[in-house]
């Protein structure tokens, strides 16, 4: 009796255990023990509610024996790659608002669908942000802050790309501008578009009629008299666009329902360059206009007869961005790629009001040369209304300051009439760069917002970098002026082999800038000191000459750096701040989605407003946006 009962004991302790064993080992994601059970859904997924362009997220939980299949769908369809507990999309108003959405989990012993969720889009109120000067606003910051659109997640080659391509009558080089819910007699409010093409064609267009290859364009005018034609190259010798009408970005002001335009053009033999101001809603000519520009300034230099500089029609060209500050619209003045001719460094200012003119100044008018060319990027001014710009080399000899020279100079000129230089930063090799041709004012000049240094004082500083490869910060309340012995200099970061001829831009305490055949680099902003080196740069070279970085974001949040490589036909989209981070190019979606036609001029620099980008080509405008 004891060993039966022994052995009854350890076979009925043993079938325990195997018990335990075969439950322990048959359980899969909640499974109910040794017998495979069909999936059953413990959470369905829920309505959304999102803002378009945003993510819509929806997920579900399941229990039952694994492993799990999942496939959503979208009003009944099967939505192809969604093949996991959740899915994301990013929302558009013309294809989500109201679509359904559910869930198929299937195993080995069957399937179960999920409830559907409904999705409800809602629409971001338009824009009210203008983009009415290059670069956003006159201190050149190079950034929309008013973006709410274009996220750091939406930006991708999935869900954003070219949305549109249409033509135009000839090449953009100036930057494209825009206003928003402008009232138009008999059309309403529009979205507007404004650009000039070197046709000498003024253009506004309906920015949100555009798609495909169609816009519908409000208006469009000539911006030269009757019986002239745009400016050939040869026209002044030398340069590579031909022809050459309007080269430079306008400026719009709002307030006086202008858009101003210096256009260049001929009839017969004779050059004229002309300061125009059109109607925002209908092109017609302003203010008594156009107003022929001209000037003479004391000296005996370039195009003098020994005691008085007169300006010259066929050797100056326009290449820089318009100002408005103070009332006042400020031209400046180069050659022509070549440098060909006795051309100056001019800088005229008229009445906003009227087109009179209120100032002329030479900045070299006792030698010549020392082109404002900035790299298509304007003069900037403070919030007291002095005005930096930078010229480039002089001819014939230069010593910074003497005799009223400053080429190969940063330049203040003071608010008010006459014209003339407050204070100036040169740097010590400037004439060696002279005969180098290494241009300080191959680039514009960015004023940085105040800022305060170590000391708890408050600095007022502008970035300025050239065809010297180094990049200079001066104290705009003491520029330092020009010594040969050493540069008296706020901060000075050396030479790091590449040539600039792109305005940088600021977000954020961060500094972008896109020299030639260069890395994009970001430059971090502490105590009101640069680092010395990028604290992040992309893995893209752009070649030629560099990249013109606009920024976009809402507020500090979503900052996102556009950058177009001309010569490589591409827009790039980066993390501002991770340039390692490509959010977007144009090349990467499949059968050549995103391309565009090539970018004719040097220095196009991308637009952001409203959702969209926009930069002019050789015959086109491109838009990209969130796919619909």
């Amino acid at each position: 009796m004891r060993r039966s009962r022994a052995r009854f004991i350890l076979l009925a302790t043993s079938l325990v255990l195997l018990a335990a064993g075969c439950s322990s080992s048959g359980s899969n994601s909640g499974g109910g023990g040794g017998v495979s059970t069909p999936p059953q859904i413990t959470s369905q997924p829920h309505d959304a509610t999102v803002t378009v362009g945003q993510m819509a997220t929806f997920s579900v939980t399941a229990t039952g024996s694994g492993p799990f299949t999942y496939q959503w769908r979208k009003n009944m369809t099967a939505i192809i790659g969604a093949t996991s507990s959740s899915y994301a999309t990013p929302a558009t108003v013309s294809g989500d608002n109201g679509a359904k959405f559910d869930v198929v989990v299937s195993n080995s012993m069957g399937s179960v669908t999920s409830n559907q969720a409904t999705l409800t889009v809602t629409t971001i109120a338009p824009s009210s942000f203008d983009v009415v000067t290059h670069h956003y606003d006159i201190s050149r910051s190079g950034a929309n802050l008013n973006e709410a659109m274009l996220t750091t997640s939406n930006v991708n080659s999935s869900t954003f790309g070219k949305i549109a391509e249409f033509t135009v009558d000839g090449q953009i080089d100036g930057q494209i501008l825009y206003l928003s819910q402008l009232a138009i007699p008999g059309q309403g409010n529009k979205n507007v578009l404004y650009f000039a093409t070197e046709n000498d064609s003024v253009y506004a267009v309906d920015a949100d009629s555009i798609s495909g290859s169609s816009a519908t364009v409000l208006w469009k005018t000539t911006a030269h008299p009757a019986g002239e034609t745009p400016l050939s190259s040869s026209d002044a010798g030398c340069g590579y666009i031909n022809p050459v009408g309007i080269m430079s970005t306008p400026v719009i002001d709002r307030g006086r329902n202008a858009i101003y335009v210096v256009s260049g053009s001929k009839g017969g033999s004779t050059v004229h360059h002309r300061l125009y101001a059109l109607d925002l809603t209908g092109g017609s000519v302003l203010f008594g206009g156009p107003t022929l520009i001209a000037a003479t300034f004391p000296g005996k230099g370039g195009n003098s007869n020994g005691s008085t500089v007169t300006f010259l029609d066929n050797v100056q060209q326009n290449r820089a961005a318009l100002l408005e500050s103070g009332g006042k619209i400020y031209t400046a003045w180069s050659g022509y790629d070549g440098d060909c001719g006795n051309y100056s460094a001019w800088v005229i200012a008229f009445d906003a009001g009227t087109l009179a003119q209120v100032g002329a100044i030479d900045l070299v008018p006792n030698t010549s040369g020392a082109g404002i060319w900035m790299g298509g990027g304007g003069p900037a001014a403070d919030s007291t209304g002095n005005v930096y710009l930078a010229t480039g080399n002089a001819f014939g000899g230069n010593t910074p300051g003497i005799t009223n020279d400053y080429g190969d100079t940063l330049v203040k000129l003071a608010n008010g009439t006459p014209l003339a230089v407050t204070d100036f930063f040169a740097p010590s090799i400037a004439i060696q760069d002279d005969t180098n041709d290494a241009d300080l004012g191959s680039a514009a000049p960015l004023l940085l917002p105040d800022l305060i240094d170590s000391n708890q004082i408050t600095q007022h500083l502008a970035v300025i970098s050239g065809k010297d490869h180094r990049i200079y910060i001066a104290n705009r309340d003491n520029m330092g002026h020009y010594s040969a012995l050493a540069d008296d200099i706020y901060q000075e970061l050396p030479g790091n082999g590449h040539a600039n001829f792109s305005s940088p831009a600021y977000f954020n305490g961060r500094v972008y800038i896109g020299p030639s055949g260069s890395p994009l680099q970001a430059l971090s902003v502490s105590n009101a000191m640069l680092s010395t080196s990028p604290v992040s740069q992309s893995a893209h070279s752009f070649g030629g000459v560099g990249t013109v970085p606009s920024v976009s974001a809402s507020g500090a949040s979503n900052g996102i750096v556009w950058a177009l490589d001309g010569g490589a036909k591409t827009l790039f989209a980066y993390d501002a701040m991770d340039l390692t981070k490509v959010l977007y190019t144009s090349a990467q979606a499949a059968s050549g989605r995103d391309t565009f036609a090539s970018v004719g001029g040097h220095f196009i620099t991308p637009m952001v407003a409203n959702g969209r980008v926009y930069f002019g080509t050789a015959n086109t405008v491109a838009v990209f946006g969130v796919l619909p």
